[in-house]
């Protein structure tokens, strides 16, 4: 839901003259606080955090087993709508030396007694997108810590509801932003923090994965939750994995704010062919579908039409005049890519694959991206230290290459020790948020949309992010970690 201002009172708002008339977001009028802002807040410390897991289907398993692993962490409480996932996990727990979790299933109302759990001090969202503003809702209602996977929210009005209660409750709420922990997003932030790369300008990220056979394949995304969201929507439904280590390099929410965004998508075309080129598939699929789930049936979403246009791309301004681009697209056959570049006054870092350039005349040993021996010198020196002292246990560990391990480490160690967290709420929201506000400019042919200040001015207080790490010592405690291969 959103209005669109008038050209006067934007102007008006804004102290802007001569602009174009934009689309304003229902979230560009700030409600006014009525808690104190959490941006660094900092709980009392948990002695033993005691994780509750809620989704048990792609994302669940494996957190599981690395929260496990982690010194402290206890997973207390596993919830899925079915049973057989929660014995599996259950049972890989007994397996490898674990107490069992209690259980809870079999109706879609079942995670709300995980939640309410007294064994539970943090819960843990891993079910599919359509599910995630209830479940953070109601654990920051119950006063638990919560951290959700991407995105948490996809609309300005669920944002403040979430603030709001985050602010009332004086709770963590993070988003398990991985991306954020990966060892080449990390080595750019070092850098930046270094002053490697001088006044940064602008930033480049994105998702582009080919998700067509995963979308059409059955018990993949469970009731085709996502094929679903890509019937009913268009925008980019998945900015956080490439914006969010760029908002951290940049500080965004902390000393720099998104201010207005403007995206255009293409039309649809992967799908439809995909689904031409596998007809018998997708006929044997729509006999076998079963009643309508996530606003609509299974034969609707494999049939089409599908809202969502192939290529997604937005361009955001920041009041400190950086831009920053952001793509998604999971029908075509490109390879991976984050890209993963941002550029600054003295250097760029670019990724897939990893390339740095540094300008000659502040010191660096060369013109042009850097040479294999360069780079080897640079990532030496500048690795950053959550890799350096926790990089081998973390590749052992898994999760897309341990940037997933890396993030549950940092997170719990966060709230063992009662530190501020990684991701805040208010980031959490708008970097989600990215999803509702470029369906809303798409939708309009690229105008321009507010974006909304969820920190209510509280960003230009707040220093960036710092280069963190963990001081655990995790080769005392091997043993248990090497129980978690076998996962």
């Amino acid at each position: 839901m959103s209005f669109f201002s008038t050209r006067r009172g934007f102007l008006k708002a804004s102290g802007m003259t001569g602009a174009a008339t934009m689309v304003g977001s229902l979230g560009a009028v700030i409600p006014t606080r009525k808690y104190a802002h959490v941006g660094n807040l900092a709980c009392a410390p948990l002695e033993t955090v005691k994780v509750g897991v809620i989704g048990l289907g792609m994302r669940g398993p494996g957190a599981v087993s690395r929260l496990s692993a982690i010194p402290g962490v206890r997973v207390t409480a596993l919830s899925d709508l079915y049973k057989a996932r929660v014995d599996a996990r259950n049972e890989w727990l007994a397996k490898n030396g674990f107490s069992t979790a209690k259980a809870y299933y079999g109706t879609e109302d079942e995670w709300k007694k995980l939640v309410e759990d007294p064994e539970v001090n943090l819960v843990y969202i891993a079910s599919p997108w359509q599910l995630h503003v209830p479940m953070v809702l109601h654990a920051l209602d119950c006063g638990k810590h919560v951290a959700c996977e991407v995105p948490m929210v996809f609309t300005v009005e669920e944002c403040w509801q979430i603030i709001n209660k985050a602010e009332e409750k004086r709770v963590h709420c993070m988003l398990l932003e991985n991306c954020c922990y990966g060892e080449n997003e990390l080595l750019a932030l070092n850098l930046i923090r270094n002053n490697m790369l001088g006044t940064l300008v602008h930033g480049e990220g994105a998702y582009i994965h080919d998700l067509r056979g995963w979308n059409f394949r059955e018990n993949s995304y469970e009731g085709f939750w996502r094929l679903k969201w890509n019937a009913q929507h268009t925008g980019n439904p998945y900015a956080t994995h490439g914006l969010g280590p760029i908002c951290q390099y940049m500080g965004i929410g902390r000393g720099d704010q998104m201010r207005v965004l403007t995206a255009m998508n293409s039309g649809e075309f992967g799908f439809s062919e995909y689904v031409k080129a596998h007809q018998a598939e997708i006929d044997a699929l729509s006999a076998k579908s079963s009643g309508a789930k996530y606003g609509m049936t299974d034969k609707e979403a494999l049939r089409g039409p599908w809202a969502q246009g192939d290529m997604s791309t937005a361009i955001i301004k920041t009041e400190m005049g950086r831009t920053i681009m952001v793509q998604h697209d999971t029908t075509s056959p490109r390879p991976y890519t984050r890209l993963n570049l941002i550029s600054g006054t003295k250097g760029i870092l670019k990724d897939y694959p990893l390339q740095i350039a540094l300008d000659q005349k502040y010191d660096a040993p060369h013109l042009g991206w850097a040479t294999p021996a360069q780079m080897n010198e640079i990532m030496a020196k500048y690795r950053h230290p959550l890799w350096r002292e926790s990089g081998e246990i973390a590749k052992k560990m898994g999760g897309h290459g341990g940037m997933d391990f890396l993030m549950d480490l940092r997170l719990c160690y966060c709230l063992q020790n009662g530190l501020p967290l990684d991701i805040n709420v208010y980031e959490s929201c708008q970097w989600s948020v990215i999803a509702g506000l470029t369906e809303e400019s798409s939708k309009k042919d690229g105008m321009p949309v507010i974006v909304p200040d969820f920190t209510r001015g509280a960003w230009k207080e707040l220093s960036p992010l710092g280069i963190e790490t963990v001081k655990f010592n995790l080769d005392a405690d091997k043993a248990k970690t090497d129980k978690q291969m076998s996962v």
